[in-house]
């Protein structure tokens, strides 16, 4: 039972007033800290700064160098070998430029041809800085050199250029320039006394100081200096020496192309004693305070800490999830809140054994459709991939013979073509569907003519309407604009066309348009006399994977998908779809509804050239041997001179004698992936022009992202039609 013995907190807190001095003091004291610690780091970032804009001033200067040389190696005399022609331009370009001392021209393995420092012929084997110019020979890219003192005293640094022709090394073009100009703009720098700014080459050594220039260039760094810039970060400050042995608060930054190095430093003894200052001036202003107040503070604390000990045992118990016991004190409001804390506890634990229950179940639950969502779409993937690429070499095939036109098997061959071409929407529907549930499908918005895009729809189904003896009926107006995705559209009519034929494979099917200009809306009517829905079909027959009920022969086939992409098609384009039927036997319609739009203007056309077929020579890579004869047997008959390889190894070492044109190239190769062999043929033939294609069981919007960061000039998804092959072979 808790003491009734007790006094009001409000009392004491009259007597702890005297003692919030003492935090106040040491707030202020930090803060004191805190503000020189600011203005350092101000002034360090103003160093930082500094250092920055020399470096990408350097990183200019010698990037101005590079590109000097570079286009000094076009010169015509250099690239038909007039080697004398060249050292007379090579020494104007020398002579127009005050801080270089030599151009340097070198053969492909290092061997000097001529310094326009000597006369044309001389015979001088020696080159600063060799290893400079076996980094050029071996990385083929430029290189800025260490800076070296030459015998007379003369200080230069080599800038080099590779000259390559036809993918051979055949010259390294070469430059000693003086660090001059680098020196000058240090001096035009307007910088706070005592500041000192260094710049040095990737070797460390020093190139330009703004103090004492001459007599510490290409020397070392100091130790201190050396340590400060060991962690190869790109920019960063710091406390180090100068070789004058000043200490000094340091800023670096490193160029972004050659690896030099400018370094700031900056005397830093204002800092320290600015912070003894006012620490000293301070301490003097608290310490009258602190001593009245300390003789309160041993009485109250010795009453309070009992009180207060107890509560914080009890918040740390309830912040451990412990029991807590209410402890008596002589306090009143502290025996208030230790009922508090009391109370809080109990309750804490209930809810806290409740909510860990439920974490449980949706962490799992979570996990569950993570795997699951992530199971699905990895498995849709590779689907799509195995199931295209054997239906890749059956419709080359079948191009292949149609376009041979063959007579025998005919019937046979329309039946395998119509089954291909069932099997290749299949996995469409089943990819279609994949990206609309997570948001992927992409909608193009443009004006559409929806006439054409019907005609399209009945196009792409002349196979089938062919085998099923009996037209489609179309009554289309002249013109019926929306604004959508002609692709996506053509796909919406195909679909309900396809299940209009699955349905009623002898009745009559028609394909209309209506327009309702009060509305301002345009429908799609598709009927047919087919086998009709019963109700509660009619409201599932938009629902992903559901199927009308019928026979265990399941006829009409199909994964139950197509409506449902139907659906999700429209609605992206801001239209709805309707399904009606009057019952089984009675047949259905179809209604997709979209938003209607005056006619654009017309846009006047071009005159356009029509050329030949041109033969091309063109390489097909693919592991899969049917399918890669198959497309080489296609365009051979197109008058294309073609090459196969089965694996990304032979395909480069074909490179060698067949230079193609058109390079055909499956992704998934045994050895290496379409992607990285793009990357090597480009790397193989840095002057080839020629298209690369992705033919590829992979056609999800990222496998056709990936293509085209790897460098393919097209993505083609397996199977592709002989229109298609000719269309892209030119």
């Amino acid at each position: 039972m808790l003491t009734n013995k007790t006094v009001r907190l409000r009392s004491l807190l009259v007597l702890l007033t005297a003692l919030g001095l003492l935090p106040i003091a040491l707030i202020g004291a930090w803060g004191i800290r805190a503000a020189i610690d600011q203005q350092q780091q101000q002034f360090e970032a103003s160093m930082l700064n500094l250092s920055r804009a020399l470096a990408s001033a350097v990183d200019a200067e010698l990037e101005s160098a590079v590109d000097t040389l570079r286009t000094l190696s076009y010169n015509q005399s250099l690239v038909y070998g007039e080697l004398e022609n060249f050292y007379k331009v090579a020494g104007e370009t020398a002579r127009s430029k005050p801080e270089w001392t030599s151009v340097i021209l070198t053969d492909g393995n290092g061997n000097l041809i001529f310094k326009t420092a000597s006369p044309f012929g001389a015979v001088d084997t020696r080159v600063n800085d060799p290893d400079s110019l076996m980094r050029v020979i071996g990385d083929r890219e430029p290189v800025v050199g260490k800076i070296v003192k030459g015998p007379r005293g003369g200080v230069a640094f080599p800038v080099r250029i590779p000259v390559i022709e036809n993918g051979r090394l055949t010259y390294v073009l070469s430059a000693a320039i003086r660090p001059n100009r680098i020196v000058e703009y240090l001096k035009r720098q307007q910088m706070p006394p005592g500041w000192i700014v260094s710049i040095h080459d990737a070797a460390n050594l020093r190139v330009a100081r703004s103090k004492d220039h001459d007599e510490t260039v290409a020397t070392g760094i100091s130790p201190t200096l050396a340590q400060l810039l060991a962690d190869g970060k790109s920019e960063g400050s710091g406390i180090s020496r100068t070789i004058d042995g000043v200490e000094v608060l340091t800023a670096f930054a490193r160029t972004s192309r050659h690896g030099w190095t400018v370094v700031v430093g900056a005397p830093d003894t204002y800092f320290r004693q600015a912070l003894l200052e006012n620490l000293a001036l301070y301490a003097a202003g608290i310490a009258a305070s602190l001593a009245v107040c300390i003789a309160f503070a041993f009485f109250i604390a010795r009453r309070i800490a009992g009180a207060i000990g107890g509560l914080q045992i009890q918040a740390l118990q309830l912040v451990h999830s412990e029991p807590v016991r209410a402890v008596p004190s002589f306090i009143q409001e502290v025996d208030a809140m230790s009922a508090v804390l009391e109370s809080a506890s109990k309750e804490r634990r209930a809810v806290e054994q409740e909510r860990e229950q439920l974490l449980v179940s949706l962490n799992k639950a979570l996990a569950n459709a993570e795997e699951a969502g992530h199971a699905k779409d990895s498995f849709l993937a590779v689907l799509g991939h195995e199931l295209r690429n054997p239906l890749a070499p059956m419709v080359a095939a079948l191009d292949l013979m149609d376009v041979k036109k063959e007579t025998a098997n005919l019937r046979e061959r329309q039946i395998m073509r119509r089954q291909v071409e069932h099997m290749k929407r299949l996995v469409d529907d089943l990819l279609d569907v994949s990206r609309i549930t997570r948001g992927k499908l992409e909608i193009r918005h443009a004006p559409v003519d929806l006439v054409p895009v019907i005609e399209q729809a009945v196009e792409a189904l002349q196979h089938a309407v062919t085998m099923r003896g009996r037209g489609i009926r179309v009554s289309l107006p002249e013109a019926a604009w929306v604004i959508g995705d002609e692709a996506r559209l053509v796909q919406i009519v195909t679909n309900l066309l396809n299940n209009a034929l699955h349905f009623d494979p002898e009745g009559e099917i028609s394909v209309s348009i209506a327009q309702d200009k009060d509305s301002r809306e345009t429908g799609i009517i598709i009927r047919d006399e087919g086998a009709g829905m019963l109700p509660e079909t009619v409201t599932r027959i938009f629902e992903p994977f559901y199927q009308a009920p019928q026979s265990l022969a399941r006829s009409s086939g199909g994964l139950g998908l197509g409506l449902a992409i139907v659906r999700s098609i429209v609605e992206l384009h801001g239209g709805r779809v309707t399904a009606v039927s009057s019952g089984p036997g009675q047949g259905s319609e179809f209604k997709v509804i979209l938003p209607s739009i005056d006619a654009p203007q017309k846009q006047p056309l071009q005159n356009e050239v029509s050329t030949g077929v041109q033969a091309h020579r063109i390489l097909v890579v693919d592991d899969n041997v049917d399918a890669a004869e198959m497309l080489a047997s296609l365009l051979k008959l197109h008058g294309h001179e073609v090459r196969m390889a089965h694996d990304a190894r032979a395909a480069l070492s074909l490179l060698g004698e067949f230079v193609p044109d058109i390079a055909f190239l499956d992704i998934g190769l045994p050895d290496i992936d379409g992607f990285a062999l793009a990357g090597m043929m480009r790397a193989r033939l840095p002057h080839w022009h020629g298209k690369l294609i992705a033919l590829t069981g992979y056609g999800q919007e990222g496998d056709k992202a990936r293509a085209a960061e790897a460098g393919f000039d097209m993505h083609l998804t397996k199977p592709v039609d002989a229109d298609t092959v000719f269309a892209v072979a030119g």
